[in-house]
C-alpha cells in the first residue's frame, strides 16, 4: 500500500479512556486510528466539522451513566461519505445522535461510522462548519415541538432561556411556524439570535416573568412554554400558562420543584420531557430531514461560527474547556 493510501486509511481521533474526576483533570488523548470498515448497513463519513456540545464534555466527565469506555466523543458532524453504498459516495452529509460519542464512537475524529439509515444530505448553501453545528440544539428543539404539538399561527410561544443554543433553535422553529414568539432571557436588550419574524423579549432580571407574560397576552397566558432551563422558570412558567397549555422540559438545575396538582389539572396543562440522548443517529436523521427545507429557504439559520470558535482536532482539550466554561460561542472542531 502506498504512503498516500496509508495516510488516507488512518487519521487522528480524540480518545477518552476513562472518565475524568474533574474538569481540570480532563485530558483526552489524540490517537491515530484506522478508518472504520463499512458494512452492509454501515457507511463511513470523512468528518469535516464537528460541534462540541456541553453533553460531549459531560460524558467525558462520567456524567452520562450509559457511556461506554474507551470512546471518541462527539454527537454532531458534517462531512463527506467515504465508504458505503455507491449512491452515497462523495455526497455531503450532516448528522447527530444521542448514541454518537456515548455508546458508540463519535464525530471528534477523522472518520465516523454510522448506519446507512442515518445518512442525510446537507442543506444546500451551508458550509461544513455551519451544518456540523446544527445537530443537538435543533434536533432537541424540534423533538420537543413534535412531542407537544407543533406551534401554529394564532398561538403564543414563550421560550425560557432563549439565548441558549436550544433556546435559539426553539425560537427559530416557533417563528417559522407562524406563532407569536416571546423570548425570556436574563439580560436587557433585544433577542440576540436569528428569527424569520419579530420576537418580543421579557427580561427576567428586571421583570416578574409570569406577570409580564400575562400582560403581553391580555391576561390569557401563553399556549406553549419551551423551558430550556427547568427549575428556575418552573413556577413562573406554570403561572403564565393558558388553559390547556403545554410546557416542555429539556434540562434543570434543581430536581425537586414545588408542584400544585390542583392548579395543574384544573388548568388542563400538559408537561413534556425531552432527552435528546435517547434519540439515536437514525432518529435524529429523520428530524434533520424535516429541518433541511427551512435552512435551504432561509426561514432557519445556522449559528454564527467565528474564527475564535474553530479548533483543530489536536486542540480538542482547549475546545472542551471553552465549552464547559460556559462560552456563548458555538464551538466546532475541524479534523
Amino acid at each position: 500500500m502506498s504512503t498516500i493510501m496509508q495516510e488516507r486509511q488512518s487519521g487522528p481521533a480524540v480518545r477518552v479512556r476513562a472518565k475524568a474526576e474533574t474538569a481540570a483533570a480532563l485530558a483526552p488523548a489524540i490517537e491515530t486510528l484506522a478508518m472504520p470498515q463499512p458494512g452492509a448497513d454501515l457507511a463511513v463519513v470523512r468528518v469535516a466539522s464537528a460541534a462540541v456540545n456541553p453533553s460531549d464534555v459531560k460524558a467525558a466527565l462520567g456524567l452520562m451513566p450509559q457511556a461506554v469506555w474507551p470512546r471518541t466523543p462527539g454527537r454532531d458532524y458534517a462531512g463527506t461519505v467515504e465508504a458505503g453504498p455507491a449512491e452515497w459516495i462523495g455526497r455531503r452529509v450532516w448528522g447527530s445522535g444521542g448514541d454518537l460519542g456515548i455508546t458508540r464512537d463519535g464525530s471528534h475524529a477523522s472518520w465516523l461510522a454510522v448506519p446507512v439509515a442515518a445518512l442525510q444530505e446537507m442543506p444546500a448553501g451551508l458550509d461544513f462548519d455551519q451544518a456540523g453545528s446544527i445537530g443537538v440544539p435543533f434536533v432537541t428543539a424540534y423533538e420537543g415541538y413534535c412531542r407537544s404539538g407543533m406551534p401554529r399561527p394564532g398561538q403564543t410561544v414563550a421560550v425560557m432561556g432563549a439565548n441558549g443554543k436550544v433556546g435559539q433553535a426553539a425560537v427559530q422553529l416557533a417563528a417559522q411556524a407562524g406563532a407569536r414568539v416571546i423570548a425570556v432571557q436574563r439580560k436587557p436588550g433585544p433577542y440576540a439570535g436569528y428569527a424569520c419574524a419579530p420576537v418580543e423579549v421579557v427580561d427576567a432580571s428586571r421583570e416578574d416573568v409570569a406577570i409580564r407574560l400575562r400582560e403581553l397576552t391580555d391576561g390569557r397566558g401563553v399556549d406553549l412554554v419551551y423551558n430550556t432551563v427547568g427549575s428556575p422558570y418552573f413556577e413562573a412558567a406554570n403561572r403564565a400558562m393558558a388553559k390547556r397549555a403545554t410546557q416542555i422540559f429539556i434540562s434543570t438545575v434543581e430536581r425537586p420543584v414545588p408542584f400544585d396538582i390542583f392548579a395543574f389539572y384544573r388548568a388542563m396543562h400538559t408537561y413534556v420531557g425531552v432527552d435528546s440522548l435517547a434519540m439515536d443517529c437514525v432518529e435524529a436523521a429523520a428530524h434533520l430531514k424535516a429541518l433541511r427545507p427551512g435552512f435551504e429557504q432561509g426561514t432557519l439559520r445556522p449559528f454564527p461560527i467565528g474564527d475564535g470558535a474553530v479548533y483543530a482536532l489536536p486542540d480538542a482539550l482547549a475546545a472542551y474547556r471553552t465549552v464547559i466554561g460556559g462560552s456563548d460561542l458555538r464551538i466546532v472542531l475541524r479534523p
